[in-house]
């Protein structure tokens, strides 16, 4: 299956954008708060395993995500590098500090197991509401990872390898979702970013080897290409 590194880069990252939007699709399906009180002190505390599972969940599809756009960095060589390498690196830093606060769902479920909702909810509040998790952790942060990947998306677009509707249908499922409250009203808004991402992976990995390669920038003195590697090391 892998000839070379091209051949890796290219099935890793179509496989990332399939799999990445897919298990936060899977992680809403599964999260007991989504179908329990809205209050995860309470709608964890009735399902520990689901909880712990949706977390997971979420936490690795945000990891893979931030991995996955440095792939589609590969496809903007020829066209909106520059606003690739830019927007590329803040949607990887927010959706990695979008894992991070993963970390939260085990703490509030250990509160719930020991205090009334509204003292869980007070404790939670004192300690997500400290500056140095608000600046450090959360803002601007967190929107980098919902807005960046689209507006990196609109980047793929104006190359000429994703359709119109790709960013657009990114875009509307993420901004739906911070206006309506959690819930299974979030399904459709997390499974229409897994449906537009799923379809630039399978774009991926149905692209030939030669296809992949023609992105790298051409041979020159001085610059590299997969192929004047390999002629240089045989």
């Amino acid at each position: 299956m892998f000839r070379d590194s091209a051949d890796f880069r290219r099935v890793s990252s179509g496989v990332l954008l399939i799999v990445a939007p897919l298990l936060q699709a899977i992680a809403v399906i599964v999260d007991p708060g989504t179908w329990g009180d809205d209050r995860e002190s309470v709608s964890f505390g009735d399902n520990p395993a689901l909880a712990q599972v949706q977390s997971v969940m979420y936490h690795w599809s945000y990891l893979l995500t931030a991995v996955a756009a440095l792939g589609l960095l590969h496809v903007m060589r020829r066209r909106a590098v520059v606003f690739g390498h830019i927007v590329g690196p803040l949607t990887v830093i927010g959706y990695i500090s979008l894992s991070g606060l993963l970390l939260t769902d085990p703490v509030e479920w250990w509160l719930g197991q020991r205090n009334t909702p509204e003292q869980t909810q007070r404790i939670l509040d004192e300690m997500l509401n400290l500056p140095g998790v608000v600046f450090g952790f959360q803002m601007p942060w967190l929107f980098f990872a919902l807005f960046g990947l689209p507006v990196l998306l609109i980047g793929v677009w104006r190359a000429g390898f994703a359709h119109w509707w790709v960013p657009l249908v990114v875009l509307i499922g993420y901004g739906a979702s911070l206006v309506v409250p959690y819930g299974p009203a979030t399904i459709p808004m997390w499974i229409a970013p897994a449906v537009a991402l799923g379809h630039l992976g399978v774009k991926m990995l149905r692209m030939s080897r030669e296809e992949w390669i023609s992105y790298y920038p051409t041979a020159a003195p001085g610059r590299t290409t997969p192929d004047s590697y390999a002629n240089t090391t045989a």
